[in-house]
């Protein structure tokens, strides 16, 4: 998930990669690598993870590290769960759970290389986007901005999850700010669906994202009256009531 590289919560790196995971007695254990989000996220049984061509005897200790190293990337030791994921790797090389969470975790560490290697490895070998944001993110680090985009793109293309498209739309408005073109970037998250009455925590994490670019913009009655409106909906998320007391 290292320090997030944007100010939270435009992107909340740790609420978008943790799961649980049962172990093999089937006891629900913390745990990482995306399957779906939030109060929709699924449990990983470590048990229906695939470790070819290894023993019977290997392949239970594989799994027992697999879930320890999920419970140490919950809990933020990066450093734990990388050589646990490194020590399974090196037996069962190449294993989608496996390069997902050590590519999520390299990313939590500021390792983008490293976190960029294995998560294309895991959506080449599963077709699946779910990290694509992540690996926006690492681009746009790296100041890669044309990769940046054309993730966007292909995880446009591919309509999944709304609060999936919502951090993909975060990291490309960012990376535009960061380019000096801050009204795009404000063009790009404007246009998003709207959000219903009741806005769930991705369409917070957009206004979020679009009060902090009114703001950088110099806006700062759009960007007040936004902050204001997250501070209404939900006092406790990030420090949208901090922001508006500090633009009055």
């Amino acid at each position: 998930m290292a320090k997030k590289r944007v100010p939270p919560p435009p992107v909340r790196r740790e609420e978008r990669t943790v799961v649980r995971v049962d172990n093999d007695e089937g006891r629900s254990q913390g745990g990482g690598s995306t399957r779906k989000r939030n109060a929709a996220i699924d449990s990983i049984d470590v048990r229906e993870v695939r470790f070819p061509e290894v023993a019977s005897d290997t392949d239970s200790k594989l799994r027992r590290r697999l879930a320890e190293a999920a419970v140490a990337f919950e809990r933020e030791r990066f450093e734990e769960a990388f050589r646990l994921l490194q020590s399974i790797d090196r037996i069962a090389p190449g294993v989608p759970e496996v390069l997902e969470l050590r590519g999520l975790t390299s990313y939590r560490r500021g390792k983008w290389r490293q976190a960029l290697k294995d998560l294309e490895s895991f959506s080449a070998a599963t077709g699946s986007v779910e990290q694509h944001p992540v690996m926006q993110d690492c681009h746009r680090a790296m100041k890669n901005w044309h990769r940046v985009h054309d993730l966007w793109l292909e995880l446009g293309e591919k309509s999944p999850a709304p609060e999936l498209i919502e951090e993909g739309r975060i990291v490309a408005a960012g990376a535009l700010a960061d380019q000096g073109k801050t009204v795009e970037g404000i063009r790009l998250l404007e246009k998003a669906p709207k959000a219903p009455k009741k806005p769930k925590l991705h369409h917070l994490r957009r206004w979020y994202a679009l009060a902090d670019l009114y703001e950088r913009a110099g806006d700062m009655a759009k960007a007040r009256r936004l902050f204001g409106e997250i501070g209404r909906i939900d006092p406790t998320f990030g420090d949208a009531n901090e922001r508006v007391k500090m633009l009055r």
